[in-house]
């Protein structure tokens, strides 16, 4: 398998519209519109206003809006607000959330 590919954007990037990843995106920017990747990693700068579509999805920073994701993650340094849809979910204490989540399998 080749090796991992990021695409990275930091806290000085501001995008309006949606943004689609084959690989893994790490996100600590400011970005408005829908974001659709295998592997999204989120760090404490980030605001997404729209919603996640992956495989994994870490969270760190603020997000308004909709999760679907296999796995989920959220970090003590995260305020989300929106409906988590997901295999599994693990949350830090400290996670500033609301939120409503449905498990499937």
């Amino acid at each position: 398998m080749d090796d991992e590919k990021n695409s990275i954007l930091l806290s000085d990037v501001y995008i309006e519209g949606d943004l689609v990843e084959k690989d893994k995106i790490v996100l600590d920017a400011k970005i408005v519109g829908d974001i659709k990747a295998e592997d999204i990693t989120t760090h404490v700068n980030s605001n997404i206003i729209g919603n996640i579509t992956s495989k994994k999805a870490s969270l760190g920073g603020g997000l308004k809006g909709n999760i679907k994701s296999d796995k989920i993650r959220i970090n003590k340094t995260a305020k989300v607000e929106g409906v988590l849809n997901q295999k599994t979910l693990s949350i830090e204490e400290g996670a500033n959330l609301k939120i409503k989540t449905e498990t499937y399998k």
